[in-house]
């Protein structure tokens, strides 16, 4: 059984890689075509209606609770496309706070190996997880700590906090 399960996993990181995969090939012809500011227009709107849908699918799959605060926003996390294959750090600092700290980013390091510059995903990740999170609790709120375009003079990609008054 044990083989099943490493077979799957393996079968799941692929099919996360083929995801990011069509996601970034799909923007850079975008880009290239209409240039950064129409390619990141779209990739937003792209990202609002893939964000509520992933929540939803991870939520009724591993019949999280409506509402469920950052318990269920940290169990869906850990679910998502990108957990296969970005290594991410997360902190509770205090009650009713959760912060998430990208130390790789697999994105990113494909565009430095290509020699593109930077990707300015602050704008992305904002719609991102801020519809992801209240999609599993509305009474999340959503704060960005750092993202490029901010300069990398830390030691992870992006950092994001998520609050909740409960």
């Amino acid at each position: 059984m044990k083989e099943d399960s490493e077979e799957l996993k393996r079968e799941l990181i692929d099919a996360a890689k083929n995801w990011l995969a069509i996601d970034g090939l799909w923007f850079l012809e975008i880009e290239k075509r209409y240039g950064l500011d129409i390619a990141l227009e779209c990739d937003i709107a792209a990202w609002k209606e893939f964000s509520r849908i992933e929540a939803e699918r991870i939520m009724n799959r591993l019949s999280l609770p409506p509402c469920g605060g950052l318990e269920s926003l940290e169990t869906a996390l850990n679910h998502r496309l990108f957990s296969l294959l970005n290594t991410y750090e997360i902190r509770k600092p205090m009650p009713g706070v959760m912060e998430l700290f990208m130390t790789t980013c697999r994105t990113h390091a494909a565009r430095e190996r290509k020699g593109l510059p930077l990707f300015p995903c602050k704008t992305i990740g904002l719609v991102d997880y801020e519809i992801f999170a209240h999609t599993i609790d509305p009474g999340i709120e959503v704060e960005c700590i750092a993202c490029p375009p901010d300069p990398l003079v830390r030691s992870y990609h992006c950092g994001w906090r998520f609050t909740i008054a409960r």
